[in-house]
């Protein structure tokens, strides 16, 4: 149990007054069972409530690892590493994640460090590396468990987990109560703390974070955030308020290497539609816009928004965040400050400062492509018509096939990049429904 005076040295240390009534419940709970889980709200609280009881059950003497928390970001676990920093425990932690150099980690894990954290794929090559002393360890937890499955990493967890063999404690954390947590985790029987009210479970709140810019531009500081949230393909909406703000923040991205595309009032329908389909579709996961995008546009899975420019008032910051948290997915609205600017009086949700990295990793490049098809419903033309098309004269597989928009006179359609070059010899003097029309890579 934690003593009092360690308990209130560490509240004081993270400017909380004290816990709430999740996190009590937590610390208790944690204590005297083998499996916890606990459901809240993102927001509420989650990370001190498993890592004040978590500190419980370290040991000073212990020199090996014994505890690992597994995450399905590298934001997340850069955050819990800070909390637990700032708690001042004496205990060291490593964060070990993609997007940088896995030697600065293998170092840090040559002294082994009492609490591990990290994302799944990185964790597992830690420990077919050798790198991590899994024998040593504990106690797992499984933080937003239910977005880590989700993002498709169930086989590296049940290899970390099946590389643990000495686990006593397990927890594990979510803000909706829908995922099935499968039996490789070895969490029967456990106790449920559920704090959720039902609302958080119908529509998915938008987390509100904050970036500091050294300079009244913000480019750079737009640059290294896309570098550190675009990992793993994760789309993000970019809003300026104006169109040439757009265009101009969209070519200095690609001057650094990130693929985008830009969408304003000012451009011709064909423009637009093809930028809409390049986002929806994969080709780019990041899309510079005015607020025209703020409203209609029906895109799933979109991560992040990022304010480059601040709205001028509350409806505007509320449509433009209603882009993303959407269809039971979670989602971050991001703000850049310059020096001089300052968080809107009509922000009223909490807000938690982001510290990027120094170092700007690249995301890896799209592997779509766009293809431009000038013939559409108007000339009888449908999805299984194209589909049809592309295997039999271009000999496209299924997979190698992705998502088609047909309009009335045009189609979109994205395709592997690595076989687009070829694809396209195929088909350029071919005919689709007898007719023979423009086929080329979208501009």
């Amino acid at each position: 149990m934690q003593h009092e005076e360690q308990l209130q040295a560490i509240l004081s240390n993270l400017k909380i007054k004290q816990l709430n009534d999740m996190q009590l419940a937590a610390l208790e709970t944690v204590k005297n069972t083998d499996n916890t889980l606990l459901l809240s709200a993102t927001g509420s609280g989650k990370t001190l409530a498993f890592l004040l009881p978590l500190l419980g059950m370290l040991d000073k003497e212990n020199l090996e690892s014994q505890a690992i928390i597994i995450v399905p970001s590298r934001e997340l676990a850069m955050q819990i590493e800070l909390v637990f920093k700032q708690m001042q425990t004496g205990f060291k932690v490593t964060c070990c994640y993609g997007g940088h150099k896995r030697e600065i980690e293998e170092n840090n894990l040559i002294q082994p460090p009492a609490l591990l954290i990290g994302t799944p794929g990185r964790l597992a090559d830690h420990i077919r590396r050798g790198s991590i002393t899994a024998q040593s360890i504990t106690t797992l937890i499984l933080d937003e468990f239910d977005k880590t499955l989700e993002l498709g990493f169930t086989e590296e967890v049940e290899f970390i987990i099946s590389s643990l063999p000495n686990i006593k404690k397990r927890i594990l954390t979510s803000a909706t109560n829908s995922a099935e947590i499968p039996v490789f985790v070895g969490f029967e029987p456990a106790t449920t703390l559920n704090f959720l009210t039902g609302a958080e479970e119908k529509e998915m709140p938008v987390e509100i974070k904050l970036v500091r810019s050294d300079d009244k531009d913000k480019i750079e500081t737009l640059f290294r955030l896309l570098c550190f949230v675009g990992q793993g393909n994760r789309s993000s909406i970019v809003f300026c308020n104006h169109r040439e703000s757009v265009e101009r923040c969209s070519e200095r991205l690609k001057e650094h290497g990130i693929v985008t595309e830009f969408y304003h009032g000012a451009m011709e329908q064909y423009e637009r539609d093809s930028a809409l389909n390049k986002f929806r579709n994969g080709t780019t996961d990041v899309l510079i816009t005015t607020d025209l995008a703020a409203r209609g546009l029906d895109i799933p899975h979109i991560r992040n928004i990022i304010h480059y420019h601040m709205p001028g008032n509350e409806a505007i910051f509320t449509h433009r965040n209603g882009r993303t948290a959407r269809m039971d997915a979670s989602g971050t609205a991001i703000l850049i400050l310059s020096e001089d600017e300052y968080v809107p009086a009509y922000v009223a949700e909490e807000v938690q400062e982001m510290t990027l990295p120094e170092e700007a990793v690249i995301p890896k490049q799209p592997e779509w492509v766009t293809v431009f098809i000038a013939a559409g419903k108007k000339d009888k033309i449908n999805k299984v018509d194209i589909v049809g098309f592309l295997s039999h004269k271009a000999n496209l597989k299924k997979e190698e096939i992705g998502l088609i928009d047909v309009k009335d006179f045009s189609s979109f359609v994205a395709i592997r990049k690595s076989k687009a070059n070829q694809a396209l010899q195929h088909i350029r003097e071919e005919k689709i429904k007898n007719k023979k029309v423009k086929i080329e890579i979208a501009k």
